[in-house]
C-alpha cells in the first residue's frame, strides 16, 4: 500500500491511498474461510460448502469491506504520522464507478483543507473594552420592590382597584348579549396592572366579588396571547370565539409588599446581616452587579474575539471548507445554505485556531484536580440554590457520578479552558475599563 500527499495550494491537498492485492487478500481469503465454516445453505453439509459457491456469494462484500477498512486506517493513519493539520475531514475525491468483480488494484483520492500558519499579533498595548456593569437608583429601587413583594402578604379587599388581582369567570356571548350555547367558558385570573383601555379599567374599578361585567376581550387583552394564558386555553381555541364575554369576579385579592423594616432584611439575607434600609440598598446593589460580572465577560471576550481577528489576517481554505459543510451535518446543507452561513463558520472556525494557539504557545492546560474542584463547585452552587449544603464527601462522591459523564467532562473542561482565556487575555491585553449601567450595556450588545 502506498499513501501520499500532494499540496495544490498552500492550503489545500490531496492524499491519495494506492491498495494492493498484498494488503488485502490474506484477510478476505481468511473471512472467506470462516464464511464457508458457518455457512448453512442447502444441499451442502455445514462445513462443507464450496468455496468457489461461497465467493461468489460472498467475495465481493468481503472484499469492499476489508479495502474499505484498509482505506479509513490508512487515511487517519497518514494523517496523524505525518502531523498533517487539517480543517474538517478528508473530502473523497468523485472517481468513476470501481469494478469490484475484477479488478485488483484499487486507487482513491482525498481532499484536504490545511490549517493556516499564522503568528499570534497582540500585547499589553491591543486595546480591549471591558465593561463594569453598575446597578443604577433605577433598578435597584425594582430590585427592593421586589424583594418587597416577594415576601409581602396577600389581602382581599372589597372591590377592584389599582394593582389588584381579579379572578373571574368568563363566558362567550353572542351579538345580543346572551351566553353562547357550548361557547367557550373558563375561569382566569389577571392583574388589574395588565389592562391597557382606561374605559375597560373604569368598568372593573369599583367592582365587588359576584358583580358580572361585559368586556370586549380585544381591547382589554391581546387575545392570542395574554387571555389564552390566563384562561389556560390554546390560542387557536380563542381565535374561534368572539369579542364579547361576561366576566363574573369569583374572588379579588392584592399583594401588600412588606415594609422596609428588620424583618424584611433578616428575611432575605438572614438575620442581623443587614442593620439599616441603607445597607440593604447597597447590599441589593453589590448582588445585582455581581449578577452582571459574567455578562461583562462574555461581552468581554467576544471584544477580545473581534479586536484580535481584525489585527490578525490569515485565510483559510474557503472552497474546501465550503465543499466540507455541505456534508458535515447529520443532513445535507445546500449550496445556497452554505454561502449564507460560511461567514458566521469562518469567523468560528480562525478565533478556535487562535484559541488553540494561545493555549498551546502559553502552555495552558486544564489538570484533573482543576477538573474535579470546578465540578465540586458547580455542584455545590446547584444545590446552595435549593438551600443544601452538601458535606465534602457527597460532593466529591456527585463530581465523580459527574465526571463518569464523557460530554459533561468535555462541557466542563471547555468552561475551565474558557476561564483561563479570559484571565490570559485580561493580563496580556490594554484593558480599557468602561463603567455603564444596565440599560446602556444591553445598547452596546445591540450594536
Amino acid at each position: 500500500m502506498n499513501v501520499t500527499t500532494r499540496n495544490t495550494s498552500d492550503l489545500s491537498a490531496v492524499l491519495t491511498v494506492n491498495i494492493k492485492p498484498e494488503d488485502y487478500q490474506e484477510k478476505v481469503d481468511k473471512m472467506l474461510r470462516d464464511y464457508r465454516k458457518r455457512a448453512s445453505i442447502p444441499g451442502f453439509r455445514p462445513g462443507h460448502v464450496p468455496s468457489s459457491l461461497i465467493k461468489k456469494q460472498y467475495g465481493k462484500a468481503v472484499l469492499i469491506e476489508e479495502v474499505n477498512h484498509i482505506l479509513q486506517h490508512a487515511v487517519y493513519d497518514h494523517i496523524r504520522d505525518e502531523k498533517l493539520d487539517i480543517l474538517g475531514n478528508p473530502l473523497p475525491v468523485a472517481q468513476d464507478d470501481i469494478d469490484w468483480d475484477n479488478q485488483t488494484e484499487f486507487s482513491f483520492e482525498f481532499e484536504l483543507g490545511l490549517t493556516p500558519d499564522f503568528e499570534l499579533s497582540f500585547d499589553n498595548k491591543t486595546k480591549v473594552p471591558i465593561y463594569k456593569i453598575v446597578a443604577d437608583k433605577k433598578m435597584v429601587d425594582r430590585y427592593v420592590s421586589d424583594y418587597a413583594k416577594r415576601f409581602g402578604t396577600m389581602s382581599y379587599p372589597e372591590v377592584v382597584e389599582e394593582n389588584t388581582i381579579v379572578k373571574g369567570t368568563f363566558r362567550e356571548l353572542d351579538d345580543k348579549g346572551n351566553v353562547v350555547e357550548g361557547g367557550l367558558e373558563a375561569t382566569g385570573t389577571f392583574n388589574t396592572d395588565s389592562i391597557d383601555q382606561k374605559k375597560v379599567m373604569k368598568e372593573l374599578s369599583g367592582s365587588k366579588k359576584g358583580d358580572t361585567i361585559t368586556l370586549n376581550i380585544n381591547k382589554t387583552f391581546d387575545k392570542e396571547t395574554d387571555l389564552a394564558r390566563v384562561l389556560k386555553v390554546d390560542a387557536e381555541q380563542l381565535a374561534n370565539a368572539g369579542d364579547n364575554f361576561s366576566m363574573t369576579i369569583v374572588e379579588i385579592s392584592k399583594l401588600e409588599p412588606a415594609p422596609l423594616n428588620q424583618e424584611l432584611f433578616d428575611k432575605v439575607f438572614g438575620e442581623d446581616a443587614i442593620k439599616s434600609e441603607e445597607e440593604f440598598r447597597q447590599k441589593v446593589k453589590e448582588d445585582a452587579e455581581q449578577m452582571f460580572v459574567g455578562e461583562g465577560e462574555r461581552k468581554f471576550y467576544e471584544d477580545v474575539k473581534e479586536t484580535l481577528l481584525k489585527k490578525m489576517k490569515f485565510d483559510l481554505p474557503t472552497e474546501f471548507l465550503k465543499k466540507w459543510m455541505q456534508t458535515a451535518g447529520e443532513k445535507p446543507v445546500s449550496a445556497e445554505e452554505v454561502e449564507e452561513q460560511y461567514p458566521e463558520m469562518e469567523d468560528s472556525m480562525k478565533w478556535q485556531l487562535v484559541e488553540n494557539k494561545v493555549i498551546k504557545q502559553h502552555n495552558i492546560e486544564v489538570t484533573e484536580e482543576e477538573l474535579k474542584q470546578y465540578t465540586m463547585n458547580l455542584v455545590a452552587r446547584q444545590m446552595a440554590q435549593y438551600g443544601q449544603t452538601p458535606e465534602q464527601a457527597d460532593l466529591e462522591s456527585i463530581a465523580g457520578r459527574v465526571m463518569e459523564n464523557k460530554d459533561e467532562v468535555q462541557r466542563i473542561t471547555d468552561q475551565l479552558f474558557s476561564a483561563k482565556l479570559t484571565q490570559f487575555f485580561r493580563e496580556n491585553l490594554k484593558l480599557v475599563e468602561k463603567e455603564v449601567t444596565f440599560d446602556e450595556f444591553l445598547k452596546e450588545l445591540q450594536k
